[in-house]
């Protein structure tokens, strides 16, 4: 009997990436074969994002592609998921004809009935309702055999309505998985030789809030913290207005939580913050990058930034200028604004028109450019710990390992380091990376 093949592409964030990787075990577990080629499927299935326009014309090309496949095999099966399948729904049907089914970003369970019921009946199906309980978020997805790092879902969801935002309308209200599932996956995690783990989560600050039972992400960290094998932790996202104080102090109290935070600053402008209903003032949101600074002085701080909001002047951009000067982050995710359907934002009116939007965001990029450059450099001569990932992409030769602090480092070292925690000079800094160089007569972690 010849094997099944399927093919999944994902577009847009780690929380994706991740939920790609649990369709990939629902459908190992029906007898599927995963292919890197989609021209041998028998079933293919975009993972979507819908955060900007840019994502939903990639999608569409990718399927306008995947059509012409389907006219040479017509039992092909065809599905897209996530973000903007739970936006479109039934209206992606009329935009790509040769689509089989849609699913929502709570319906990632529901695959083996969906596939079985098309193959039965090869009608379309839409399934993009929203659950009370989230039955996806405890699809276990076994990591490839020489994985060292993995991603884990912790909650979904946000309540907290920025006025940019698709993500609450698409992912639904904040639903947080209980401390006891997210421990035994870790533990099984663990077993298979991860020793990282990245918690996953629309605001991973407000984990537990929909629990009642005196669970918050502290507490999670600390209890993640104790499992044998595990050697690092990291999270993202967070909002800064519920990043509190007992999660900043865990930075410096716990060993095994890496010194790097992602909090999304979206502008500098505390006009602007508050047409985005974000919840804080640029004051407030400064006082605590300080508060992580002092207590924890290595540690690397990242953003987000949206230029070009509605209403956005050149004062309100020049204030955005200003907090990063101020703050000098380590790097950077920014945008042009994009208008999305749905969102308070689109009522807006004072558009900023797109070639200014362009240079803003030119001009902000330039200088973030400048200030990770300035920040890898400072590390020049120092010796950092190093969990190596695997070879580098740059060159065979070379292995890859990250700092604690998010830092890329490559240098000469042989396979059997992959796994370990070793400790490297750096000695030259990039833009993007380090060069280093592993130290002599260092006690290597055997990762027991």
């Amino acid at each position: 009997m010849r094997n099944k093949y399927f093919y999944i592409q994902t577009f847009g964030c780690q929380m994706n990436v991740h939920d790609s990787e649990q369709i990939a075990a629902l459908l190992a577990a029906e007898g599927y074969e995963q292919s890197s080629n989609m021209n041998i499927a028998d079933l293919i299935i975009l993972n979507t994002c819908s955060i900007r326009e840019k994502a939903e014309q990639k999608v569409l090309s990718q399927l306008g592609r995947i059509e012409k496949l389907k006219k040479q095999n017509p039992g092909l099966i065809i599905g897209v998921g996530g973000c903007l399948a739970q936006h479109l729904g039934t209206k992606f049907h009329k935009k790509v004809r040769s689509l089989d089914f849609v699913f929502g970003t709570h319906s990632i369970h529901l695959l083996p009935d969906i596939i079985a019921s098309i193959k039965a009946e090869r009608k379309k199906i839409t399934e993009i309702d929203f659950h009370k309980s989230l039955m996806s978020l405890n699809i276990f997805a076994e990591p490839s055999k020489d994985a060292i790092s993995s991603f884990m879902t912790i909650m979904q969801g946000c309540n907290n309505f920025c006025s940019y935002c698709v993500v609450p309308y698409l992912r639904g209200p904040e639903i947080s998985r209980p401390i006891k599932d997210i421990l035994e996956e870790t533990k099984k995690l663990a077993d298979l030789g991860i020793r990282e783990v990245t918690l996953l989560g629309q605001n991973v600050n407000s984990y537990g809030k929909n629990l009642n039972d005196g669970s918050n992400f502290t507490a999670l960290i600390k209890k993640i913290a104790e499992i044998s094998g595990i050697k690092r932790i990291r999270f993202t996202t967070s909002h800064p207005r519920d990043l509190s104080l007992e999660l900043m102090n865990c930075f410096a109290e716990e060993e095994k939580l890496c010194r790097h935070i992602h909090l999304p600053v979206q502008s500098g402008s505390n006009r602007i913050l508050s047409l985005m209903n974000r919840g804080y003032t640029i004051e407030e949101y400064i006082k605590k990058i300080d508060y992580l600074r002092k207590i924890t002085p290595e540690i690397s701080i990242t953003s987000d930034i949206i230029v070009g909001f509605p209403g956005e002047t050149e004062k309100d951009y020049q204030e955005t200028i200003d907090m990063m000067e101020k703050i000098r982050f380590d790097s950077t995710f920014s945008f042009k604004y994009s208008e999305r359907d749905g969102t308070a934002a689109k009522k807006l009116k004072e558009k900023v028109l797109e070639e200014e939007k362009l240079r803003r965001l030119e001009v902000l990029q330039e200088l973030q450019n400048r200030h990770t450059l300035e920040k890898n450099t400072a590390l020049e001569g120092s010796i950092q710990e190093l969990l190596v990932e695997g070879r580098s992409k740059n060159s065979e030769s070379d292995l890859m390992g990250r700092t604690s602090s998010w830092k890329i480092v490559n240098f000469k070292g042989e396979s059997d380091l992959i796994g370990k925690m070793v400790n490297v000079k750096v000695l030259k800094a990039y833009l993007h990376s380090l060069r280093g160089k592993i130290e002599s007569n260092q006690e290597m972690d055997n990762v027991n």
